[in-house]
């Protein structure tokens, strides 16, 4: 079994988009404004003659190829002619997982487009991969236990002795722990538990029920340490099996590989490790599926490289925020926010953004924000 696949991903080659975009930015022009003498001045004079010697057929032709990269139906729009749409009409609706490394980088990363298709009635599982649990700072289990205890105190009159030991020992270990220690198998569990219900909190408030949310865990990630432990069969196993149950029509994973720590590289490794087992086991939902990559948490897409995009107005950039601040535990308190002192709700709203106004520098529609994605040709 091949578990490293994320070596082998290849980038769309969309040479002539990716040469006359840059061209674009280094003259300050958008696509339908360039003129033969940009293209000759810049080294780019065969492209134009390759179209009759007209710059304006080329900018056409790029202008209409990045056109129908925008859609506003990431899971396909049924009834219509889907030729030049990313996504096809049918089946609708799909069944959809969205595989997400951490219990966040789903809302973080593509928070808008979840909204969307479950606005548009698809049948959309959210896959949390890892616990996310060494992501948890000591400050956020001391606030859980304090209320277990005083819950207890309130409502049992303080007879549960297995709360009551429980705080007194998690107190006392987290009152003597020096940086660098190791969390207790207990203090991590409770880390986990943390992130689980952040995490069904941000999928409740996006309409998605609970026999929806799936928490893999895989076990690569239980070290307790940033190192984490080599991927194995065995972080295979449980995503291979969450695809044959539900044989989706689309998947969505992080190709998010910019992570300082490597999670997502794992975790989407697994998942196309899990997707090559199915093929060789000639599962036949692979023929009606696509795979959609995304990024957002450390890094974006190029626009040269965008293969579908999801326009957000300024409510939907609100509701995305809602659902990112859902994961209290990393806010300002998160341990492993990177270089980058931004939260990840205003690094995501400033990628999206970003993406928007450089769609809109090239002359096309001009959108609060936008939601990147390049499909993995299975």
């Amino acid at each position: 079994m091949n578990l490293n696949l994320t070596d082998t991903i290849k980038m769309p080659d969309h040479q002539l988009r990716r040469q006359v975009v840059d061209l674009c930015r280094r003259v300050g022009k958008p696509l339908l404004k360039l003129s033969t003498k940009d293209y000759v001045d810049n080294g780019l004079g065969h492209l134009v003659k390759q179209f009759d010697g007209q710059a304006g057929l080329v900018n056409i032709e790029v202008f209409n190829e990045l056109q129908h990269t925008i859609t506003g139906w990431p899971g396909g729009k049924p009834n219509v002619d889907d030729s030049t749409r990313p996504e096809r009409a049918t089946p609708y609706p799909k069944r959809i997982i969205v595989f997400s490394p951490h219990p966040d980088d789903d809302v973080i990363s593509m928070g808008g487009t979840i909204r969307r298709l479950m606005q548009q009635k698809h049948d959309v599982h959210i896959a949390y991969e890892t616990s996310g649990n060494i992501a948890v700072g000591d400050e956020e289990v001391r606030r859980f236990m304090h209320f277990t205890n005083g819950f207890n105190k309130i409502f049992a009159e303080g007879k549960d002795q297995i709360i009551t030991e429980s705080y007194h020992s998690v107190k006392a270990f987290l009152n003597q722990k020096k940086e660098g220690d190791m969390d207790t198998d207990k203090i991590l569990r409770m880390k986990s538990l943390i992130r689980r219900g952040e995490a069904r909190l941000a999928c409740e408030y996006n309409g998605i029920q609970s026999d929806h949310i799936h928490f893999l865990e895989l076990p690569f990630y239980e070290s307790g340490r940033i190192e984490k432990l080599p991927m194995t069969e065995q972080d295979v196993i449980p995503v291979q099996k969450l695809l044959a149950e539900i044989q989706p029509h689309q998947i969505y994973v992080a190709a998010d590989l910019a992570d300082p720590h490597g999670t997502h590289r794992k975790c989407t490794d697994a998942v196309l490790a899990a997707i090559d087992e199915e093929k060789k086991a000639g599962a036949q939902w692979l023929h009606d599926c696509r795979v959609w990559m995304y990024r957002g948490a450390w890094a974006e897409w190029d626009v040269a490289d965008i293969e579908m995009c999801v326009p957000m107005s300024p409510e939907e950039v609100r509701e995305k925020r809602n659902a990112i601040l859902r994961h209290q535990s990393q806010m300002e308190s998160a341990p492993f926010m990177g270089d980058d002192e931004r939260l990840f709700w205003q690094r995501a709203e400033d990628r999206n953004r970003n993406t928007a106004k450089r769609y809109d520098d090239l002359g096309l529609a001009c959108y609060e924000a936008m939601e990147a994605f390049v499909e993995y040709k299975i």
